[in-house]
């Protein structure tokens, strides 16, 4: 649950322009702030990460590393991810933040999706161990923050109903729970409708 950055980060540390969908990032933020599925846990370790993709390109806007306890963002809470490599388990990003460890994930589902705008990587044990299998579920093998991650949603894509469901478990990552949509009402909408049908 921690962030901790794994891959290679290339970063030029020049504050980001602003970007529109900051106001909607933050709105959903709060929202999955007080349903616990992001935040700080126990060690005070930021969890949970949302991103927003950046026009008709592979690029997006993430919620900077470490940033799990602040509650409202600001543009120097963000970064901009502009180019990433997969095997070279290697990004670069913009920004007074450095890009959340779970960046290479976001960017999986964006190329995987050319209709996603955005995505939420949240954490909740009960709704995981709902979906553990019964959603599409990456390899128990694979660690989150990895190239491996990475390629195992491209896997799912071609291989699940993930494109229609917009929700994936990961199952080496206990609580990691991924959900995408064309925008953040629809990646939260996904959320809350997998929250109700499970109990929560």
């Amino acid at each position: 649950m921690s962030e901790y950055i794994k891959f290679t980060c290339e970063h030029a540390a020049a504050q980001i322009s602003p970007f529109g969908s900051l106001a909607e990032l933050n709105a959903y933020r709060r929202k999955l702030l007080q349903l616990r599925l992001i935040g700080l846990d126990a060690n005070g370790i930021g969890f949970g990460n949302v991103s927003i993709r950046d026009g008709p390109t592979n690029n997006f806007y993430i919620t900077g590393s470490a940033t799990g306890g602040i509650p409202e963002l600001t543009l120097a809470d963000c970064a901009r991810v502009v180019a990433y490599d997969f095997k070279r388990n290697w990004l670069r990003c913009e920004g007074s933040a450095i890009a959340s460890s779970e960046s290479l994930t976001h960017a999986a589902v964006y190329e995987s999706d050319a209709k996603a705008g955005a995505v939420i990587h949240c954490h909740d044990s009960k709704l995981w161990e709902a979906l553990l299998n019964q959603a599409p579920t990456s390899s128990k093998a694979v660690e989150y923050g990895t190239p491996e991650m990475a390629y195992e949603v491209t896997r799912l894509f071609k291989l699940t109903d993930v494109q229609s469901r917009k929700i994936l478990v990961m199952a080496g990552h206990e609580g990691g729970i991924i959900a995408f949509g064309r925008d953040l009402e629809e990646a939260f909408a996904v959320l809350m409708r997998e929250w109700k049908e499970s109990g929560r």
